[in-house]
């Protein structure tokens, strides 16, 4: 579970880091390797990425093989860590807060 919430929070960095202001190479560079390690990706999976990474470099636009990495990590978490880890709740859990709540209290 814990390695879930931290491939959520990784996950998370890249997409705030690619549609920000400051679209740091170095940093999506980080966050696609500490994906791939927490995912304990086999080294040929690793050498494909950092390929697709220095190819991003010099067209100086990100591949789509990168995203498609990312996009598909993302997939694979289970949606209830990743709530957990961001503090999400359901919607059927603050229905039942807010049906507790009495008008004399207001």
């Amino acid at each position: 579970m814990a390695g879930e919430v931290y491939q959520a929070q990784v996950i998370r960095n890249f997409f705030d880091t690619i549609t920000g202001t400051d679209r740091n190479l170095t940093r999506i560079y980080m966050c696609v390797i500490s994906l791939a390690k927490l995912r304990m990706e086999p080294p040929e999976q690793v050498t494909l990425l950092l390929d697709q990474l220095r190819r991003s470099k010099q067209k100086r636009e990100l591949s789509v093989d990168i995203l498609d990495y990312v996009c598909s990590a993302a997939m694979d978490l289970d949606l209830t860590v990743v709530q957990t880890a961001f503090g999400v709740k359901e919607i059927s859990a603050m229905a039942e807060e807010f049906s507790s709540i009495s008008l004399d209290s207001l």
